[in-house]
């Protein structure tokens, strides 16, 4: 079994090679998805993230206040170092879990969707880390044109990641995603071929 990372910074179109991926074959472990589950109501990460941040984190209903907590956090980088001791170990477990599951069934890539592969996990752990990649004022535009957020706000989201030069240079292979759409999935088609030679699915 070929275990894979995927990550790239904010707007890059990670998700979209994600996809392409699933589509192509690719077991999905989605890390965001392992996050929200781990913060669920009555979870011991939750009542430790709100002994740490404060019960204005927890909404009336129980469930995690994810504005809020992210208020906190942004641009505080002790603030964010003690949220991902928090919530990084519990994440690696369950993650674990789910390679072994499809180590067993007899998966042949498994692709983790780790956004902050570099900031808050260890690359080490994977056979491949792969990176979706764009320059910085695509990815500006894109966070201001898509998700509507402020110059301000798209500034302040891209500087909570590291900067990708240093990525690049820690990845087995880079997709640049400076084009179209059609064109991304190109340069995935391209990488993921290489990950079916590596994982014995082709010659």
């Amino acid at each position: 079994m070929l275990n894979v990372a995927l990550t790239g910074n904010i707007a890059a179109g990670k998700s979209v090679v994600v996809d392409l991926f699933k589509q192509w074959g690719a077991t999905i472990i989605d890390a965001d998805q392992l996050v929200r589950e781990a913060q669920r109501p009555g979870t011991d990460v939750l009542l430790a993230i709100g002994f740490r941040f404060g019960r204005d984190v927890i909404l009336p209903g129980g469930e995690l206040d994810r504005a809020a907590l992210r208020g906190k956090v942004m641009g505080d980088d002790q603030a964010l170092a003690d949220l991902n001791a928090i919530v990084h170990p519990a994440i690696r477990r369950e993650r674990d879990r789910l390679l072994a599951e499809a180590r067993a069934r007899g998966d042949r890539i498994v692709v983790s969707d780790i956004p902050l592969l570099f900031e808050a996990a260890d690359p080490g752990e994977f056979d491949v880390v792969v990176l979706v990649d764009a320059p910085e004022a695509v990815r500006r535009q894109r966070l201001i044109a898509n998700r509507g957020l402020t110059p301000a706000e798209a500034d302040r989201m891209m500087r909570s990641q590291q900067p990708t030069p240093g990525k690049r240079d820690k990845s087995d292979w880079v997709i640049d995603n400076d084009g179209t759409l059609e064109a991304l999935e190109q340069k995935a088609k391209v990488v993921w071929t290489q990950l079916e030679k590596r994982s014995g699915l082709s010659a």
